[in-house]
């Protein structure tokens, strides 16, 4: 019943969205029944560090669940790439650091933790805030620095924020401890959540992850503590900016996984099984995602200098993360290629009235500019442009 109410909606949304009424009634109701409703996939083995057992190698696909990640992840990846488009016609200015090639991590992520688990991450931060909650036009806007922008136009690209969501943060490393923080009070509060800790490996070396690592391991905190390996860093590789880089063993006394961080089952099921972990009361995990972007570090790094463009196109031909996921489901007939072509029709759509939203929408006033930098206060003088202005703070 619950199919049949469903392809009746389809039906009804795509007559009333295209002149071609008639023919995807067909194709929709020729194909839907067809589709097989779900399939399992062999997937790679993670690598285990002081665990005598991991991840599934196994992982079932429906095909809701299907559609649900190539949905996301296709909107990330138009997000990212009109944002480079905006910035190059400097819309956006400042810094802009942009995720695409690495949709799999965000979206496996979200895919094995409840919406009520925490996330907190660095820079690279619009992936996640899209699949946190936050609409495509809300995070433009943000990048433009436009008042409907989900910090108000004041974060730009390093700074948003959601509900269970903790940015987006520019000083390298810096919400590591802040990640297991979350964590102290997920384990002083009792409500059973987890908070996911992310930075990159060229943040891995830095004194303030350790600690963390050290103080969760003391206090068996339920924090996935994740490194992005997406090779480079800024523009250094891993093998010339660490002695070690196996970043999943770096807790020492933690337990760790290594994940092929550009296949989103893979993900799913490895944090899962961290999630279970550290539910279970058994202290930290440590994961290490490995991926790759395929834009420089940030929108002032052309990408190339470090690395050649033959070995991004071969990454983008041979391990993309959303082609993965489409050849398995065109291959077990979960979708067709009609169906997946109307759906980059529609976030195309979406993007462009994101886009077309960001730039119109108006910047935030002088007398904000001020507001929301303390919670909970009466409102406050804070100089201004100069010593002789006085502006308002208000929460």
């Amino acid at each position: 019943m619950q199919n049949m109410l469903t392809l009746i909606s389809n039906v009804f949304r795509l007559g009333n969205a295209s002149k071609n009424v008639g023919t995807r009634m067909v194709v929709s109701a020729r194909s839907f029944a067809d589709f097989t409703p779900q399939a399992s996939f062999p997937i790679k083995k993670c690598d285990l560090h002081r665990l005598e057992e991991g991840p599934s190698d196994e992982a079932l696909l429906t095909r809701e669940q299907g559609l649900q990640y190539y949905r996301t992840m296709q909107t990330v990846r138009r997000m990212e790439l009109k944002a480079d488009q905006l910035y190059k016609q400097k819309i956006i200015r400042g810094f802009c650091h942009l995720y695409d090639g690495q949709e799999a991590c965000a979206m496996g992520i979200e895919a094995g933790i409840n919406p009520t688990d925490h996330l907190i991450t660095a820079y690279r931060a619009h992936g996640y805030t899209f699949t946190r909650g936050v609409a495509v036009r809300e995070i433009l806007a943000e990048l433009t620095g436009r008042r409907g922008g989900v910090a108000k136009g004041k974060g730009g690209s390093m700074h948003m924020y959601a509900k269970n969501f903790y940015g987006g943060n520019g000083i390298v490393g810096a919400q590591v401890p802040l990640g297991a923080g979350v964590a102290l009070a997920c384990q002083y509060q009792g409500n059973n959540q987890v908070c996911v800790t992310l930075y990159g490996d060229g943040a891995a070396n830095q004194g303030q992850i350790f600690e963390s690592f050290n103080m969760a391991a003391l206090w068996k905190l339920p924090c996935i503590f994740i490194c992005e390996n997406n090779k480079f860093g800024m523009g250094t590789s891993v093998e010339r900016s660490s002695a070690s880089t196996d970043y999943y063993k770096r807790g020492d006394y933690i337990p760790g996984l290594k994940v092929d961080g550009m296949d989103v089952l893979c993900v799913r099921e490895a944090i899962r099984f961290a999630a279970d972990y550290c539910r279970a009361g058994k202290g930290p995990i440590v994961m290490e995602l490995e991926t790759y972007r395929y834009h420089g570090h940030s929108m002032s790094d052309p990408g190339v200098s470090y690395r050649t463009r033959e070995e991004i196109q071969e990454v983008r031909t041979k391990n993309d993360p959303i082609s993965m996921l489409k050849e398995r489901m065109l291959s077990n007939n979960m979708s067709s290629v009609e169906e997946l072509k109307e759906i980059d029709l529609e976030i195309r759509k979406v993007i462009e009235d994101a886009a077309q939203y960001a730039i119109s929408d108006p910047e935030p006033s002088l007398d904000e500019l001020c507001n929301h930098i303390y919670a909970r206060d009466p409102p406050m003088e804070v100089r201004g442009t100069n010593p002789w202005v006085k502006l308002k703070s208000v929460s």
